[in-house]
């Protein structure tokens, strides 16, 4: 089945089923943020990833340069290592769609020189270890999974997309359903206290849906997807939780900022890298 019917049939249902809420539902406005948000984003992610290289390049360079920002303002890092994590977001990318066959070990030495080169040219003594870590860590987090939306070809990055954005949707729907009492009810991780089992239990139905209704379910994708789905999200809430941030951002409606929408999707890629490539 064409993405594009699962996606606009997945946003006629679920507009009208959030605009048939009553007013009583406490999550009715964010709800409904959420729904606007999710109609403005997936013509877009679709539409680059359509385009095909020059598209999908362009996709990730921009939410790599957006999430980058969000990113070092969350961590209070000097603009030198946003710097270096927005130069990955456009040059790894790019690399992936016009020369695939450069990004290996090379790559990797080159990720870790970047990532130290600001502290090392600064004398950083006492900060510069930390400063070199998280840069790592973002460039690996960000550019290098952003990198998927190019190398995963636009039929998988688009699969991976749609199973992100409905697994989301079906972990809320199976903590809403399941997890008020019984052993479904228990909490995933102290990281995030709302996130219990019965939200896996969820996202393992829609991932799977979503999957098999565009035609790219396998078991390893799946996998990948529904990973991403449960990690991602705490992997960010990790990120918060050092630093004191409640939300990457609050331009996006329903959501806060892009790294609150696309952490989950971050994680898939990379995990979809290593099953499919």
């Amino acid at each position: 089945m064409s993405a594009v019917v699962v996606v606009a049939g997945t946003l006629g249902v679920s507009g009208v089923a959030v605009a048939s809420l009553p007013a009583k539902v406490r999550m009715r406005a964010e709800l409904r943020r959420r729904w606007r948000t999710w109609a403005l984003a997936a013509p877009v992610y679709l539409g680059a990833l359509y385009l095909g290289g020059a598209g999908a390049f362009a996709l990730a360079a921009a939410l790599g340069v957006i999430a980058a920002a969000e990113y070092v303002r969350m961590t209070g890092q000097p603009r030198t290592d946003f710097a270096v994590l927005a130069a990955g977001a456009v040059a790894l990318p790019v690399l992936a769609w016009q020369a695939p066959g450069v990004l290996d070990l090379r790559t990797a030495a080159l990720l870790l020189l970047a990532a130290a080169l600001p502290s090392l040219l600064s004398g950083d003594s006492e900060h510069g270890f930390t400063r070199t870590a998280r840069t790592l860590f973002a460039l690996l987090w960000i550019p290098v999974a952003l990198t998927g939306l190019v190398a995963l070809g636009h039929h998988t990055a688009i699969a991976v997309g749609l199973g992100v954005a409905l697994g989301d949707v079906g972990a809320w729907c199976g903590g809403t359903a399941l997890g008020r009492s019984g052993p479904l009810a228990r909490r995933l991780s102290p990281l995030s206290p709302n996130k219990t089992w019965a939200g896996v239990v969820g996202a393992a139905a829609a991932t799977a849906l979503a999957l098999w209704a565009v035609g790219a379910f396998t078991p390893l994708l799946w996998a990948a997807v529904l990973l991403g789905c449960v990690c991602g999200d705490l992997v960010e809430s990790m990120v918060k939780r050092e630093t004191g941030v409640k939300d990457a951002g609050s331009w996006l409606p329903g959501f806060g900022g892009l790294l609150d929408r696309i952490d989950s999707l971050l994680v898939a890629l990379l995990l979809a890298m290593a099953v499919t490539l």
